[in-house]
C-alpha cells in the first residue's frame, strides 16, 4: 500500500511542531528572566541595609568590649602601683599585650584626670554610625543618643557616648 505524499507531509509537520514545542518549553522567555532579576533586586534592597546595620552594631559592641578590657587592665595596674593609673604607653605586659584599635577606626585615648566620673576616661575613635548608638546614654544625661559617634568609658559610670 502506498501512502499519499500529503499524509507524509502532515506527519512531518506534526512531528516538527511537537519538537519545536519541546525546545521552546526548555528555554526561559525574556519576561520570565526579567521577573527573576526584579525579585532578586527587591530582596537585595531589603536585606543589604539590615546587614550593614548589623555590622555597625557589631563594631559598637566590639568597641565597648575593648574599652572594658582596657579599663580592667588599668584597674589592675593601679592595684599593683599604689593607686596610680597608667598612661597608654605604660599599659603593657602583663596587663595588655597591645593597646587595641577602635574597630570603627581611630585609636583609643586614655585621659588620666580626676573628674566627676572617676580617675580616668577612655575615649573611642569617634567614627561609629550614630544610628546604632541609640542604645547608649548621652554623657551627663539619662537621654538616649541620637547623633553620638564616640563610645566613652568612665571609671565610675561605665559605658556612655557623646
Amino acid at each position: 500500500m502506498r501512502i499519499p505524499v500529503t499524509a507524509l507531509r502532515w506527519c512531518y509537520d506534526v512531528h516538527m511542531s511537537s519538537k519545536a514545542l519541546r525546545e521552546r518549553a526548555r528555554a526561559f522567555t525574556l519576561i520570565e528572566l526579567m521577573v527573576v532579576v526584579a525579585v532578586i533586586a527587591i530582596l537585595a534592597a531589603i536585606l543589604i541595609p539590615n546587614f550593614l546595620h548589623a555590622r555597625s552594631a557589631a563594631l559598637v559592641s566590639a568597641c565597648e568590649e575593648n574599652e572594658k578590657h582596657i579599663a580592667t587592665a588599668m584597674e589592675e595596674y593601679a592595684i599593683d602601683h599604689g593607686g596610680l593609673y597608667p598612661s597608654a604607653a605604660q599599659l603593657t605586659k602583663p596587663y595588655l599585650t597591645a593597646l587595641p584599635r577602635d574597630p570603627a577606626g581611630g585609636r583609643y585615648t586614655i585621659v588620666n584626670r580626676p573628674g566627676p566620673y572617676g580617675a580616668f576616661e577612655l575615649i573611642g575613635g569617634g567614627k561609629h554610625d550614630s544610628s546604632v548608638m541609640r542604645g547608649l546614654t548621652r554623657l551627663g544625661t539619662t537621654q538616649r543618643c541620637v547623633r553620638c559617634t564616640t563610645v566613652l568609658y568612665y571609671q565610675n559610670r561605665g559605658i556612655t557616648a557623646r
